[in-house]
């Protein structure tokens, strides 16, 4: 009889669409029963049936996440864009622009540092952007006040530099290390050191935080490749593909 109530069902449905499906509610609490002991054993017996729906339910996710994101972009584009902040390196005319979101504490992010530039330096092409979030504890706001600070005291060129060195940087960050490096490159440290701590720097954080907020980026390295956002690592070779699909 169930097997019958099925085939029922799923030819009512076949011919009248999803109007048509079937009602547990009509069944009686034999014939439910019994559909779900069937159904159970049709999944025990077929077991890939649930990954198969697990895909198609996570594709489907992906997909809403990903229009979401177009939307989140072009809400934003100014704040990722055109902040008037940010450092921008690569080639400033670029067809492309990446924009990365890091820490300089984060392991994944020293990991993608010798990709990225790779990506920039071997596509020509790519306008990058790059946005201090420390969000890895009081080493990393450190290490993001002085970088910061060295930009609005000595300029994008001397920031370029102690970026660099900070994402390279194996140890603690201190502020002995960074006196040190920044010694190291001819900056007044001094200088520097006196204007971490500066209203101009912590607008700077406050503003990076509070577009990763609005973005939904809780974790780094994330980035923004035209108008897809990248949450998480990716090798170069991802990096590559997603700027072609971009420029397709």
């Amino acid at each position: 009889m169930l097997r019958s109530l099925l085939c029922s069902a799923a030819l009512a449905c076949a011919v009248a669409g999803p109007a048509a499906a079937l009602d547990l509610a009509q069944m009686t609490d034999a014939e439910r029963e019994a559909f779900r002991a069937e159904v159970r054993a049709y999944l025990f017996d077929n077991p890939e049936v649930i990954y198969e729906a697990v895909a198609v339910l996570e594709q489907r996710q992906a997909e809403l996440q990903a229009a979401n994101d177009v939307d989140l972009v072009a809400e934003n584009a100014d704040a990722l864009f055109n902040d008037g902040h940010s450092f921008v390196g690569g080639n400033p005319e670029g067809d492309i622009t990446i924009v990365e979101f890091f820490d300089y504490r984060c392991g994944y992010c020293h990991k993608a540092f010798p990709e990225v530039n790779e990506l920039v330096e071997s596509d020509g092409n790519i306008r990058f952007i790059v946005k201090e979030l420390p969000i890895l504890g009081d080493s990393s706001v450190l290490a993001s006040r002085f970088a910061i600070a060295t930009q609005q005291v000595a300029g994008d060129e001397a920031y370029k530099q102690v970026h660099d060195a900070l994402m390279t940087m194996k140890g603690d960050v201190s502020d002995v290390t960074l006196r040190r490096l920044g010694e190291s490159f001819g900056l007044d440290t001094d200088a520097i050191m006196a204007h971490m701590d500066s209203d101009d720097v912590t607008a700077v954080i406050d503003a990076n935080r509070a577009l990763a907020a609005r973005l939904d980026i809780s974790g780094t390295p994330s980035f923004v490749m035209g108008d897809q956002m990248i949450r998480g690592y990716v090798p170069l070779e991802g990096m590559q593909q997603i700027v072609a699909e971009e420029r397709s």
